[in-house]
């Protein structure tokens, strides 16, 4: 049996034989950098959560629109935390339509999210990928590749996007958030997703499959759990709602008659030049 031939974008030191998060994500959105192993994996989990591909569009839909909100604002650096593959209509490829000159910088912990992320934004000075844990804030806020190409004196934009639910101790994930806000210029903002069970009914897979095992390293958090992220920020407008009824496009969004399907909630939040109250 022939193997397939490794993809241009696929370095060297990437395994094939192994499912990844990331490019489940990918496979979820509709992209190409993922394997046929990836492909396994997110299939066996769509097959205990058929709901898992549009939650995850969703939440990209999510992203899109927030990151478009803070360019609109003026907002022109932008530190997106737990990333994965910068691909299928990513930060930086969003924020240029409206601010060509903006600044990004990745962050994942997955060395192989990195290895992808790397030759995906080659040629590309003003956008980097770096491997680190988003718990290390000090290591990230003064990483080098950070510093050069985000001035923390200037308003920007932090994203936590479907990723604190990694974090599994309530008070590691708001110690993070808080390290991050604390950093924060006034006027800067934060774009926060968070995955939840919420009024869905749903229970989690037996822990002795594949998926339990991954749900396992999950934390899906409360509506009341994910609003202390916000405390010391003014929330815009329509607060921390579903996914789906964040400033919504149109009747026909996705789950916008269902929005709990989208198993989330997020909103946007501003630092003001006083700290707000609650």
């Amino acid at each position: 049996m022939h193997s397939r031939p490794r993809p241009a974008w696929a370095a060297a030191d990437i395994p094939l034989n192994r499912p990844s998060l990331a490019r489940m994500y990918d496979y979820y959105l509709g992209g190409n950098h993922n394997f046929e192993v990836d492909r396994r994996a997110a299939e066996e989990a769509i097959a205990f959560y058929p709901d898992i591909p549009n939650m995850m569009r969703a939440n990209r839909a999510f992203l899109r629109r927030t990151v478009e909100y803070a360019a609109r604002q003026g907002i022109d650096q932008f530190l997106d935390l737990g990333s994965g593959i910068p691909t299928v209509g990513h930060v930086h490829e969003i924020v240029r339509r409206v601010q060509p000159g903006a600044r990004v910088v990745y962050v994942d912990f997955d060395p192989i999210t990195i290895a992808h992320s790397a030759p995906l934004l080659a040629g590309d000075p003003r956008t980097v990928a770096i491997e680190e844990d988003i718990r290390n804030s000090a290591a990230i806020l003064t990483h080098p590749e950070v510093r050069a190409r985000l001035d923390f004196a200037r308003p920007i934009a932090v994203l936590f996007l479907l990723v604190l639910h990694s974090i599994l101790d309530d008070a590691e994930a708001l110690r993070t958030v808080r390290a991050y806000k604390q950093a924060m210029a006034p006027g800067s903002y934060l774009l926060l997703s968070h995955a939840t069970l919420g009024d869905t009914g749903l229970e989690l897979p037996p822990p002795d499959t594949s998926v339990g095992r991954l749900a396992s390293l999950m934390h899906f958090r409360s509506y009341d759990a994910i609003t202390p992220y916000f405390e010391g920020l003014t929330l815009e407008e329509p607060g921390l709602v579903a996914l789906p009824r964040w400033h919504p496009e149109g009747l026909d969004d996705l789950f916008y008659d269902e929005p709990d399907r989208a198993m989330a909630f997020g909103g946007v939040a501003k630092k003001p030049a006083v700290p707000a109250r609650g």
